[in-house]
Formats: C-alpha cells, sequence, structure tokens
C-alpha cells in the first residue's frame, strides 16, 4: 500500500480507501459478522482510511463494531453529517441550508456519528451535501469549527452533489475547508479539468469517490444482470438501454487489457490515483476478494503518461446521474 499525506493535517492515509457506503446493503445484502470482517480485512491489507456517513444506514455501527474488532492502529475515520432534507432532496438541485442542516443538527449529527462509530474524535466530517449559497449563512461553518476546536472532529470537508465542480472553487480559496469530496473515474475525468489541481494548489485533500462507477468499470454488467430493487445499480444503470454502457466498457477493454493492466478494475484504480493531486480513492470493499484486487491495483506498474491522456481524452463519457433519478 501507498500513502499521501491528507491536506495539511500531517496524517498519512493510505492511497485506497475503504468506502462504507456498501455497509449499508445497498449493493446486495451480506450478514453484519461478514461486513465486519470485510473492513477489519482491509485494515489488515493496509488500508488506513475508511469514509462512511450518517446517511448510509448501519454503516458508521458496523464500522464502529470493526475499530472494536481491530487490534491495529486507529485508521483516519471520515463521516458526513445527514441532510435533513425531506425525501433526501437536495442532490440534483440546490435546497436552503436551513432545510438541509438547521441550526444545532450538524452537532446532533456529530454526535450520533461519535457514539455510532464508539470513537472520541472523527479525523473528517463533511457535509453530504453542498451548494454555494450556503456560504452566505456563516452559522453551518460556525457549529463545525467549535466542533473542531472542541476537539470532535479534527477537520471539515464537504461532498459535491454531483459533476459541478466548479461550485466548490470559492470555499477551496476560502482555506475554511481541508477536503473536498467529488466523483471521479475513467468515465467522467471532469475533477482534472480545474477542481483536483485547484485543491493541490490550496493544500486541500482531495478524496476520489465512484471510481469503479458503482462496478460498472469492472466489467460486471451484463444484458442479464439483475438487481434487487433496493440495490443502488438497479436505478444507477437502467435509465439507459445497457448495451450502451457494455459497449463504452468493451472499447476500453480491447484497448487497455491486458497492455497496461490485468483488469478493468486495475485500470480503472491506475487511472484515478495517476495524478498526484488524488489524496486517496474510495472504493466499496466490503467483498474481501475484491478488496485484494482493487489494493493489489495500487502497486501495480503506473500507467505511462501517454496512455493516461488517451484515455483521459477518447474514453470520456460524462453522465449527471442525478438528473434520471431526481430529476425526472
Amino acid at each position: 500500500m501507498k500513502y499521501n499525506e491528507f491536506g495539511r493535517s500531517g496524517k498519512q492515509v493510505s492511497r485506497l480507501g475503504f468506502g462504507a457506503m456498501g455497509l449499508q446493503g445497498v449493493f446486495g445484502q451480506y450478514a453484519e459478522k461478514e461486513l465486519v470482517h470485510s473492513v477489519v480485512h482491509s485494515l489488515e491489507q493496509g488500508v488506513n482510511f475508511i469514509d462512511t456517513a450518517r446517511n448510509y444506514g448501519d454503516s458508521e455501527r458496523i464500522v464502529g463494531l470493526a475499530l472494536r474488532e481491530w487490534k491495529g492502529e486507529v485508521p483516519f475515520i471520515a463521516s458526513k453529517v445527514q441532510s435533513k432534507g425531506p425525501g433526501n432532496v437536495g442532490w440534483g438541485m440546490p435546497i436552503p441550508v436551513e432545510t438541509a442542516y438547521p441550526k444545532g443538527w450538524l452537532r446532533e449529527s456529530t454526535e450520533i456519528s461519535l457514539q455510532q462509530l464508539g470513537v472520541e474524535t472523527i479525523d473528517l466530517m463533511q457535509l453530504h451535501q453542498y451548494w454555494p449559497q450556503w456560504d452566505q449563512s456563516a452559522y453551518w461553518m460556525d457549529e463545525l469549527l467549535e466542533l473542531k476546536q472542541e476537539g470532535k472532529i479534527r477537520a471539515i470537508g464537504i461532498s459535491l452533489p454531483d459533476q459541478r465542480h466548479d461550485i466548490a472553487l470559492p470555499i477551496i480559496q476560502s482555506g475554511q475547508i481541508d477536503a473536498i469530496q467529488t466523483v471521479f473515474n475513467i468515465f467522467d475525468p471532469l475533477a482534472l479539468d480545474c477542481l483536483i489541481p485547484f485543491c493541490q494548489a490550496n493544500h486541500v485533500a482531495v478524496i476520489a469517490r465512484c471510481i469503479l462507477d458503482e462496478g460498472g468499470l469492472t466489467g460486471f454488467l451484463k444484458e442479464d444482470t439483475s438487481f434487487e430493487e433496493d440495490d443502488f445499480r438497479k436505478s444507477y444503470f437502467d435509465y439507459m438501454p445497457r448495451k450502451v454502457y457494455m459497449d463504452r466498457v468493451q472499447r476500453l477493454r480491447d484497448e487497455c487489457i491486458p497492455q497496461y493492466a490485468g483488469s478493468l478494475a486495475e485500470l480503472a484504480i491506475k487511472f484515478v490515483l495517476h495524478h498526484p493531486g488524488v489524496t486517496t480513492a474510495i472504493s466499496s470493499m466490503h467483498i474481501p476478494h475484491y478488496a485484494n484486487e482493487n489494493i493489489a491495483a495500487v502497486d501495480s506498474t503506473p500507467l505511462p503518461d501517454e496512455v493516461f491522456e488517451h484515455i483521459r481524452r477518447h474514453h470520456r463519457w460524462v453522465r449527471n446521474f442525478y438528473e434520471s433519478k431526481y430529476w425526472w
């Protein structure tokens, strides 16, 4: 495993992190014991960054169980304040900050997270939703700064709701935040155009998410692949004919496998980690077998610069998932 300094924190975090969204069952149902084991297993392989959220059902509680079982050095824990927007709105288009995070809620949500995780301090607390209009109301930042001063959180971050990265540029430059979480993968490399270099210049950590495009960049999707009704991937992949997606994946496979990676998943991870401005990339590693493959990709031979640029330019295929999930 390789490590990077996390922004201005002075802490070293693994370049590949454990994305704990999968612990809530959105990618299939697993026994709690298996999920706890998956977290401990990744820690044993050198992963020391875990990203969870209050909004991820039992995820924080399961991470807490794993932390109590783990006997090694305590990993870097990142979580997110749950938005109170009715019906979980506020992703595709903005809502008032008073609706998403009413006064006092950031503290209340953080206290619940601390209890569920079984820790005294959370290394990074992020807003699960963020819109720049909210910067005109300083109370939410004041609440996070108070939690930081009290030692309940160590750093402040925001998670971008979709691909509109430019909305974060002013707050990055303000020096008020320590980290940005954003969508970044082979099909959606837009963060490279401006956001990642901007964060790098301002010493703000970048957490890349959806690095395997919810599994699509592993090549698992077939015409007859079925999903349970509560599986996140059902709506993610089926708002367009699957063949469109599968053809894109096949073209990537034909051009790059096995010349530059042993698998599509390895290629996707190597692509995301190629730019030094990416601090850590999170993947749902709730299945140990796949976790091992993902972790091995970190130490594999990096992509040649010219191959990285070719993929960035010629496999770019930006789709805003929220247009279908929340707007139609």
